[in-house]
């Protein structure tokens, strides 16, 4: 078992960095990887080798949660290329935007308040479309244009829509209850 520790998560999986990338081949990738350094097969060694392979796994297992999902893949990459998204700090959207958050966000309470279901998938459906519509735009940012200040806007788009995803799951949850 011999791993370069220095690489980075695409070259760790045999990708260019690139924001599109084949999900079934990542699985794929990660599966076989997993295979050769699970800890189990180790655990007869020495210390070494059993520390090793458990670097190995949880580097493997970082890097295949990064570049499963398209927000933390886009923050990755925008980090490869120094580019912070300054989620924490800078909350200044364009105005519509955040317009349009508000009547979301409200469209959700008033969904769970009435227990109306088919409200609340609407919504739903409708930031889904969205976060697709928003994951072609930072595709071409990326990978075609390398627009990342652009991309590091849209990141934090995202983080908004992904989080009242989060919220309509709640509002199911607290229906179901």
């Amino acid at each position: 078992m011999k791993y370069d520790f220095n690489k980075n998560f695409f070259e760790l999986f045999g990708f260019q960095p690139a924001f599109k990338l084949d999900l079934n081949q990542l699985d794929q990738i990660y599966r076989d990887i997993q295979s050769q350094v699970h800890p189990d097969k180790f655990a007869h060694l020495g210390d070494a080798e059993r520390r090793l392979s458990m670097q190995w796994a949880t580097l493997t297992n970082e890097a295949y949660q990064t570049l499963k999902k398209p927000i933390n893949r886009a923050r990755y990459l925008l980090n490869l290329h120094q580019v912070d998204t300054q989620e924490e700090t800078n909350t200044a959207m364009p105005a519509a935007f955040l317009m349009e958050q508000m009547e979301l966000r409200e469209a959700v309470m008033d969904a769970k308040m009435a227990h109306d279901i088919n409200a609340l998938e609407q919504t739903e459906s409708s930031l889904k479309a969205e976060i697709k519509s928003l994951h072609g735009v930072l595709e071409k940012q990326l990978d075609v244009e390398a627009d990342y200040p652009g991309a590091a806007q849209n990141v934090r788009k995202l983080r908004f829509l992904e989080k009242l995803i989060s919220e309509i799951n709640d509002a199911y949850e607290t229906m179901d209850s």
